[in-house]
């Protein structure tokens, strides 16, 4: 297939992330961002994941040659960590609301669903009477705006070392249920480690990935070609 004289668009992820931040602008959630590069306290040991916890393992990984301490993030959750640090330092009092989009970076196994390189967003929500009710009102409301009113979404228990309680959330697509994201209420340590009192506030988070959700809406078979370079992908 030739793309001479093909117009130039849109990559279809990059479309994604307008629309998700639109839905949660509209909402009332702000953007914030964060670096790509990050030291181990916001990354891990802010978020209740301690140098010897077992959920460290699956992300302990691409550390930067004579960059002490220094890690590719493994979610963005680093920004909320960042943005309650510096919502405290303000002297500035929940209730708040935001969201960040961006890279993250793992050691996975690649297929058509799994990439070492994705996009995740990072939602969350803080204050004196934020329930998981709000959590599943504010998720069922974006994939609905994302793929249609009749999207489906289910909510089953996991665990996060940051979210207490935790759920994994998985979308009807085809007839199959297939994992989006994890999500919870914010644990009480990971508040106290940005300065907020658990006992008078509490919120929730989740993450998603976004290739999953790209190949949903435009159906699409396999989430690598996003990040293979070939032209041909921007001319669905």
């Amino acid at each position: 297939m030739s793309t001479e004289n093909k117009k130039g668009t849109e990559h279809p992820l990059s479309i994604v992330i307008n629309e998700a931040v639109k839905i949660f602008t509209d909402l009332g959630f702000e953007v914030a961002s964060g670096p790509e590069l990050e030291d181990v306290w916001h990354n891990f040991d802010a978020l209740n994941v301690p140098k010897d916890h077992p959920a460290r393992d699956m992300q302990d990984t691409f550390y930067i040659k004579g960059e002490d301490g220094k890690v590719l993030r493994t979610h963005t959750s680093n920004v909320q960590i960042r943005y309650m640090e510096n919502f405290v330092k303000s002297n500035r009092k929940p209730p708040f609301a935001v969201i960040s989009v961006g890279k993250c970076f793992r050691n996975e196994a690649t297929d058509a669903t799994h990439e070492m390189q994705f996009y995740q967003i990072e939602g969350l929500m803080v204050g004196e009477d934020i329930s998981m009710a709000n959590l599943k009102g504010v998720l069922s409301h974006f994939y609905k705006k994302m793929l249609g009113e009749d999207t489906n979404l289910r909510f089953r228990p996991s665990f996060f070392p940051f979210t207490e309680p935790s759920i994994e959330f998985d979308l009807k697509y085809k007839g199959k249920w297939i994992e989006m994201g994890g999500a919870g209420m914010v644990h009480p340590k990971v508040l106290e480690n940005c300065g907020i009192d658990s006992k008078k506030y509490q919120g929730f988070a989740f993450g998603p990935g976004l290739e999953r959700l790209m190949v949903i809406k435009y159906v699409m078979p396999d989430i690598r070609p996003a990040y293979q370079g070939d032209l041909r992908f921007n001319q669905f």
